[in-house]
């Protein structure tokens, strides 16, 4: 196989939306937010305090939340220095990882595939990811 080509943020959506069982909603101020059975799995977030830039203050206005299984998965997306996932203490005990959209094109697109579809996995309900995942010729762990 080929290496991936980068991510973009285009592909976030792409990604998102081709999962099943997917609802694109609008949040407060038109931001996309992608939901399994009422559940956000990735959201694309509006400016807010807790992200910002450490040199101008300036807040970040292209932050991305998506969805992670557990606090030892977060943990190892935002301690790896290859990763460009970050998190905030608002998200403290809170499972998922930040990333910017202008960072996005720093992962390939299957490491952006991967993030996006265990995102739907960790919300999905359990029917859903075991149909999932058999369509996919692969099995729950």
């Amino acid at each position: 196989m080929g290496r991936s080509r980068a991510g973009r943020v285009a592909d976030v959506h792409a990604l998102a939306q081709a999962m099943p069982h997917v609802a694109e909603v609008s949040g407060g101020r038109g931001n996309a937010v992608y939901q399994v059975g009422g559940k956000s799995f990735v959201f694309f977030r509006t400016a807010r305090p807790d992200a910002y830039d450490p040199v101008t203050g300036e807040r970040y206005d292209d932050v991305i939340v998506i969805w992670v299984p557990d606090e030892q998965d977060k943990q190892a997306l935002v301690e790896d220095p290859a990763n460009p996932f970050f998190t905030t203490p608002h998200f403290d005990g809170h499972p998922s990882v930040l990333v910017r959209g202008s960072r996005v094109g720093e992962l390939t697109l299957a490491q952006l595939r991967e993030v996006v579809e265990d995102a739907w996995c960790s919300r999905a309900s359990k029917r859903r990811v075991e149909t999932w995942l058999a369509a996919q010729g692969r099995v729950s762990a």
